[in-house]
């Protein structure tokens, strides 16, 4: 039976990574374009409710969607480098999938990282409250962190989508040492307002959908004109 060959496992490897994929990216894109809006607009006791009730069912959803996603993915990436006895570090498919795997693994660590430890203590805040205690004064300042995280998440899944589809289905070239520097560098940059932005209120792009859609395909046209520069 083809499934049970190196190639039926990798294409075992790939479908679990597909439905991993659909379901973190599925919930983090109902995250932060329908229970934002939803929290925004709603009142104090039903965002309470469902901040109690809600959210931690999706996070766990969420988070081991993530979990499940990133492992398929670096066991693909090993597979096939034993397949290709190590020539497809050298191939263009390879340069390709390292962007968006260096976009998929930012994601990821945000996630576990950031996400869900800030989102802890926000959930532990909102059941004091509702027990009838006070909230946590850094509950809002952790609430922030995770919603700059969430954000920079949503903005890199457009471009990390895109490398993904292209390492199989765009015809470019290999990328040199220094012109995959200059993109690594770009998408550290990105990253780096997830973790040390401002925790205060701001007007980042980023911070309302429609901006944060035409930011996440600005970046992936950025890149992706970078590349088309650069390759070989």
């Amino acid at each position: 039976m083809s499934l049970f060959s190196a190639d039926g496992f990798l294409f075992l490897l790939r479908w679990g990574h597909f439905l991993a994929g659909i379901m973190w990216i599925g919930l983090l894109w109902y995250f932060n374009f329908v229970q934002g809006a939803f929290f925004a607009e709603t009142d104090a006791a039903t965002k309470n409710n469902a901040t109690s009730k809600l959210v931690p069912r999706a996070l766990w959803w969420f988070r081991w969607g993530a979990m499940f996603t990133f492992l398929t993915g670096i066991i693909m990436i090993t597979g096939f480098y034993h397949q290709t006895g190590g020539a497809y570090l050298e191939s263009p498919a390879f340069s390709l999938i390292l962007l968006g795997a260096t976009m998929g693994i930012l994601m990821f660590l945000n996630v576990w990282l950031v996400i869900w430890p800030k989102q802890q203590i926000v959930i532990a805040s909102t059941n004091a409250v509702l027990g009838g205690g006070q909230a946590n004064p850094a509950a809002a300042a952790a609430g922030r962190r995770a919603f700059l995280a969430s954000r920079t998440n949503t903005l890199f899944s457009i471009p990390m989508l895109f490398f993904m589809g292209a390492s199989r289905h765009l015809g470019l070239g290999p990328l040199g040492a220094g012109g995959m520097i200059l993109l690594l560098a770009i998408i550290f940059l990105v990253e780096a307002n997830a973790l040390v932005g401002t925790a205060g209120p701001t007007k980042q792009p980023i911070e309302k959908p429609p901006a944060l859609i035409t930011s996440g395909f600005v970046l992936t046209a950025i890149l992706y004109l970078l590349y088309e520069g650069l390759a070989g």
